[in-house]
């Protein structure tokens, strides 16, 4: 029978334990600054881990410049579109529909919009969008 060989319990100095607790102290100031997620711009910000989702207007209109502007009006900046389909001012000035409805018309595939495949966050944020576009 083969004995493997023991392992070799590390010695440490006094000198360095006091360096390995320096840098662990500076890991654990560091660590969440370095963890944070950078968005690069003209992306949508993801919520924090474990915050309440909130829509995010600001978000929606990203995704409304990026996957909606072909054939919808978007915003006021925007001076064409395809004729047959509402503007997003109209939408929104559309009484009845609330921002919860707007957000699951979203979330489901229509024949005449393309599938977005959008998340509850990403649908919460456009119909979030869609609703300043009433002011």
């Amino acid at each position: 029978m083969t004995r493997l060989p023991r392992p070799v319990s590390p010695r440490f100095s006094p000198g360095s334990v006091s360096r390995f607790v320096v840098l662990a102290a500076a890991l654990a100031v560091a660590a969440p600054a370095a963890l944070a997620q950078v968005v690069p711009p003209g992306q949508p910000t993801p919520p924090a881990p474990g915050q309440a989702v909130k829509p995010n207007p600001a978000n929606g209109r990203i995704i409304a410049q990026r996957w909606c502007a072909e054939c919808h009006v978007v915003s006021p900046e925007q001076t064409r579109a395809k004729a047959d389909v509402p503007t997003f001012a109209a939408i929104a000035a559309k009484g009845g529909i609330s921002e919860e409805a707007l957000r699951r018309f979203l979330m489901n595939p229509h024949p005449v919009m393309p599938d977005m495949q959008l998340g509850r966050t990403e649908a919460a944020d456009l119909a979030a969008y869609i609703e300043t576009q009433a002011r």
